[in-house]
């Protein structure tokens, strides 16, 4: 006996509210959640959550869109009164990165569609091509920051109005640790990795934008190179930004997913009743959600009805157990005996088990 593959990813879908790690709150507020909100595993109910999630990106693109292009246009103005290099470099930065909200935005309004006869899982790999424009906007904005003060360097101005390029700075620090913070949270919440590396790339920015403070009293004390010289840090710094950013998209678009996970998966896969062994268990990220493909042995003596309902059981805890997954595939084997090898006619296919 070998029962077919089981995809209940269409009626047992779910991803709660709270990022699908069912940490639901406490108190009056959590009682009164759940009296109103409360868990489901009904196929509305995941296409709901799923739909809320997206539009919580969305939202969080379109505030931090706002609160980075007005923070950047503010230094863009005491730029042209100061003529600092430094401040310069960060406000081109911070240009380039309140630009990668409009991707992302794309990239969440594109993961809402249904999937079709053409693209079967959907559009969520949307968010992976965010990502990569993501990068070279990044990458951009290093280059552009770089050849500034090398310019500079070669070329010294004076910077005027220090006091007022220290202010500057310290707007761009609290304006990106603002949007950092939210795009993190809201990122975490609903299980985006493109929209938490995209806040903490925000971070990094606040960070740089201290260092033209820095840059700036480093003038007023009597170094006028320290504002050329700050900016080329501030490359560097995104330069790091870049590696990191490379790196995590690359690991996405290769379907890499963090090993716990899926020792976390196949822990709960194997601890399921009825389960004797996992013959095989993959992961994927497609855009926030994760999508699985489990393989499972059980008793060769079951009928079909009792290995369905083992499949359903370790695809239902599996829904439970891993954060952000949404769909899960359980193929079921009967356990081999001398003279049964349920693998015999597509052995030669397996080439990924």
């Amino acid at each position: 006996m070998s029962d077919p593959t089981h995809d209940h990813g269409d009626d047992h879908k779910h991803e709660d509210d709270h990022g699908h790690d069912h940490e639901h709150s406490t108190g009056l507020r959590g009682v009164l959640t759940d009296l109103f909100r409360p868990h489901s595993h009904d196929a509305a109910d995941s296409i709901d959550s799923a739909l809320e999630a997206s539009a919580d990106g969305i939202r969080a693109v379109k505030i931090s869109l706002v609160a980075l292009l007005v923070t950047a246009l503010a230094q863009a103005v005491v730029v042209v009164v100061t003529g600092s290099v430094a401040l310069l470099a960060d406000t081109i930065h911070n240009f380039s990165d309140a630009l990668t909200a409009v991707p992302l935005w794309i990239a969440f309004v594109l993961g809402r569609r249904r999937p079709t006869t053409t693209y079967t899982y959907g559009y969520g790999r949307a968010e992976d091509l965010a990502g990569i424009f993501i990068v070279f906007m990044i990458a951009a904005s290093a280059v552009l920051a770089g050849y500034e003060s090398i310019r500079r360097l070669i070329d010294p101005s004076t910077l005027t109005y220090p006091w007022v390029v220290i202010a500057a700075g310290l707007i761009g620090f609290a304006g990106n640790e603002l949007v950092a913070a939210y795009r993190i949270r809201i990122g975490r919440r609903i299980g985006s990795a493109a929209l938490v590396a995209d806040g903490l790339h925000a971070r990094t920015d606040g960070f740089t934008s201290l260092a033209v403070v820095f840059g700036a009293i480093g003038v007023m004390l009597g170094f006028p190179l320290a504002d050329p010289i700050v900016g080329l840090l501030i490359t560097v710094a995104i330069l790091f930004v870049l590696r990191g950013a490379a790196r995590d998209i690359y690991r996405r678009l290769m379907d890499a997913v963090d090993p716990a996970l899926t020792e976390q998966a196949t822990t709960t896969v194997r601890d399921t009743d009825g389960v004797l062994d996992v013959e095989y268990l993959r992961l994927r990220w497609i855009g926030h959600r994760i999508s699985a493909e489990a393989g499972v042995i059980v008793a060769a003596d079951l009928d079909l009805r009792a290995a369905h309902d083992i499949a359903h059981d370790a695809q239902h805890r599996l829904l439970h157990e891993v954060p952000r997954l949404t769909a899960a595939t359980i193929h079921v084997s009967p356990q081999a005996g001398l003279d049964l090898d349920p693998h015999h006619s597509i052995g030669h296919h397996n080439t990924l088990h």
